[in-house]
């Protein structure tokens, strides 16, 4: 059985770069970039947990599990 992958999908209008994300991720696996709006430093360490998606008080970040091909 494969291990299940997740994207992260950011939506930048949303966001206003608070950083709540970066601080909920229990595997420390997101990072301010440049503009300052968070990204996700390695996709294969994503748990999916959507601990970033729940805390983000402008729904500006969703967690979707990737299709098997």
């Amino acid at each position: 059985m494969a291990k299940k992958r997740f994207n992260l999908v950011f939506i930048p209008e949303r966001c206003k770069e608070c950083g709540i994300c970066i601080a909920f991720c229990p595997r420390q696996n997101l990072q301010a970039g440049e503009d300052g709006r968070p990204e996700l430093i390695d996709p294969e360490n994503c748990s999916g947990c959507g601990q970033c998606e729940l805390y983000c008080p402008d729904f500006a970040i969703r967690v979707e599990e990737e299709e098997n091909n």
